[in-house]
């Protein structure tokens, strides 16, 4: 077990002990009657955080209540999903949850269960996309992974923490092409990019919309999506399948609430939140910025993230990551 795993384990088994407490009928049959705060475990302006606004301000509209924002980081993500796993099943502090909470045990970040939440809703799925200045000496994903290969660890890859989805994406094309590169974390992908843009790392492997921005201004350039198909925003760009390398790897994302919050008021988050999906802004945010809209309801979405916990508990184990 490593240092950091046993720091976050103690220091959020505090916040456990601190956050629990009990939900009656007539909090259940009143809610909800206060503001609701949603917690997403990374920063300002990557995916995670762009699509819990949108969804959380439609939100409002069907609940009638405040819905607001809290950014939480640490541990790629896992400081605020155990935020959301410790507190009060009361329906009023839930989170967004991203792939990395099907990974945390297996990499040893965290102790952070997922069957010790109440699944509301997946709303998305999101491709790594290998990006790079638009002034780097490669023009293609081939031409990258050849620069790679004779200049063995010297491409620095920025990720949105050790351990994130980003991080185990750009471990996994590695793995799979037999090239290596030096590894790079910041508290979210907007940081990545950033550094990217200020030419202190060589590339990032973040989702599309991340990366816009950059794309739009002439500044960066998509060299590959991971996904099983092309993605809107960068149309143009193959998938590694194209490219003859077979590896396919996602992001998604979703909400949950604390363990035990009664069926009543997941039904309701659950509800307000496939309805904010149906929304204009919800699907011009899809649309813009190619998040592609994966709805699954509680039952489903847990099924799920238990099956990507098994999967990743095998996967993880066999790549590379440092």
């Amino acid at each position: 077990m490593n240092s950091m795993y046993k720091v976050l384990i103690g220091l959020l088994s505090i916040v456990f002990l601190v956050g629990c407490s009990t939900t009656t009928q007539e909090n259940v049959e009143n809610y909800p009657d206060e503001q609701i705060s949603l917690v997403v475990p990374f920063d300002t302006g990557g995916a995670s955080d762009m699509v819990s606004r949108a969804v959380a301000m439609e939100m409002e509209n069907e609940l009638g209540v405040p819905v607001v924002i809290i950014n939480k980081t640490g541990g790629s993500g896992a400081i605020g999903v155990y935020d959301v796993m410790a507190s009060s099943p009361d329906g009023y502090r839930i989170g967004y949850v991203p792939v990395e909470l099907s990974m945390y045990e297996s990499l040893e970040i965290a102790n952070v269960p997922p069957e010790d939440f109440e699944y509301l809703s997946r709303i998305m799925t999101i491709p790594p996309a290998i990006t790079v200045p638009a002034d780097a000496p490669y023009d293609t994903l081939e031409e990258f992974l050849d620069y790679a290969e004779e200049h063995p660890g010297e491409i620095q890859i920025g990720n949105s923490g050790t351990g994130s989805i980003w991080h185990i994406a750009a471990a996994a094309l590695a793995q799979e092409t037999g090239t290596s590169f030096n590894y790079v974390p910041f508290e979210g992908a907007a940081p990545a990019v950033s550094s990217l843009l200020g030419g202190h790392i060589d590339a990032v492997s973040v989702s599309p919309s991340e990366v816009k921005a950059g794309i739009d201004g002439g500044d960066l350039k998509v060299l590959a999506v991971m996904g099983e198909e092309r993605d809107p925003i960068v149309p143009d760009v193959p998938t590694l399948q194209e490219e003859g390398i077979d590896l396919t790897l996602g992001a998604w994302g979703g909400f949950v609430a604390p363990k035990d919050t009664p069926q009543e008021i997941v039904d309701a988050l659950d509800h307000a939140i496939n309805k904010s999906m149906e929304t204009d802004t919800f699907k011009r945010l899809a649309e813009t910025n190619g998040l592609t809209p994966a709805y699954l309801s509680n039952e489903d979405f847990k099924e799920f993230v238990l099956g990507e916990y098994d999967f990743y508990n095998e996967f993880i184990p066999t790549i590379q990551m440092q």
